[in-house]
């Protein structure tokens, strides 16, 4: 009975690294695959933002990696991540993480508008005269955006439609922003 089994892995093994032999040397041969494979990279653009702030018993940090994936001159789609620590001595602390996805379209090349869902995780403790809160919540954010694009780079305004005062991770509903991919 084991010997049958072992002959099963040997078959299975061979199958799977003649397989893999045969892709390996079919790609060599094919000119195409490459550009197939580098089709698709040339599509996709990083980016992302980077925030540090700091002075007198304040700091804030910002780091936001993201890519999009160009469909052709006019669509793009793409996803980001989040991550945030705000802190004021003596009064505050913030953490806030999440993602978002993104929708841009560009009617003509200077102009790009943008939908965007955004989920963030917000953390916060924070003292009263009652003593010290912690506040934890989901806050999400629905934005649609305006902006003029040079290159890689777009500056405009957002807005976010789910804005709800009294439970925001952001002071207003209208923002502006700087987005860059490369």
């Amino acid at each position: 009975m084991p010997y049958i089994f072992a002959n099963r892995y040997f078959i299975l093994l061979f199958l799977l690294f003649s397989t893999i032999g045969s892709v390996q040397t079919y790609a060599q041969q094919d000119p195409d695959s490459t550009a197939v494979r580098s089709d698709f990279w040339r599509k996709v653009q990083f980016g992302g933002g980077l925030g540090l702030a700091m002075g007198s018993g304040y700091t804030d940090f910002l780091v936001a990696p993201g890519a999009i994936y160009n469909f052709n001159e006019k669509f793009a789609v793409g996803a980001g991540l989040q991550y945030s620590y705000i802190k004021q001595r003596d009064y505050f602390d913030s953490h806030m993480y999440g993602a978002s996805v993104i929708g841009l379209y560009s009617p003509i090349p200077q102009v790009q508008l943008s939908l965007e869902l955004e989920q963030l995780r917000v953390n916060l403790d924070y003292e009263t005269l009652a003593g010290e809160v912690n506040d934890d919540f989901w806050n999400t954010g629905l934005f649609v955006g305006a902006g003029y694009r040079a290159g890689n780079v777009t500056i405009g305004a957002r807005y976010n439609l789910l804005f709800r005062e009294d439970r925001n991770v952001y002071s207003d509903a209208f923002m502006p922003f700087v987005r860059a991919y490369f």
